[in-house]
């Protein structure tokens, strides 16, 4: 099935709300090697000046990919997701992920380029507060392969 170019503009609905925890944040972090006290101790976050635990800036592609998720699960995309290859991913943050955050996310879809059999979808996600304050942007490029490919 060819991806769709009729799903560019469409952005899906928010997920559910997402609370980040103190432990998810120390997990993330031990993960990804981010040895910062800030992301392990409470007293060493709010000394740097954060109310709670501050995740790593990666952290935020937690949050992004169940947005994500709407995109890649829409039939009428045409994502096959076991052809799918992850080409990018950017991130602009608009201030830190602290612990006790509840974030919500929209994914919507910017473009749809043809290669070959296949197509590069690249998808923005913003995440926000619940109450609506920008946290992050994320946009990811995903290189979707063709039957023959």
């Amino acid at each position: 099935m060819a991806i769709s170019a009729d799903v560019v503009g469409r952005t899906y609905p928010s997920i559910p709300p997402y609370l980040v925890g103190r432990e998810k944040i120390r997990e993330f972090a031990s993960a990804v090697h981010a040895t910062d006290a800030a992301h392990h101790d409470v007293a060493a976050a709010r000394a740097a000046g954060y109310a709670d635990l501050v995740a790593p800036p990666t952290f935020a592609i937690i949050v992004s990919q169940r947005a994500d998720t709407a995109l890649v699960n829409d039939p009428e995309a045409g994502i096959d997701f076991s052809r799918v290859v992850h080409a990018d991913q950017r991130f602009t943050h608009h201030r830190p992920v602290v612990a006790g955050d509840e974030l919500t996310a929209a994914v919507t879809v910017d473009n749809v380029r043809p290669l070959g059999s296949g197509a590069m979808v690249t998808s923005r996600v913003e995440i926000t507060t619940v109450s609506g304050e920008k946290v992050a942007t994320t946009v990811s490029s995903l290189l979707v392969r063709g039957e023959d490919q």
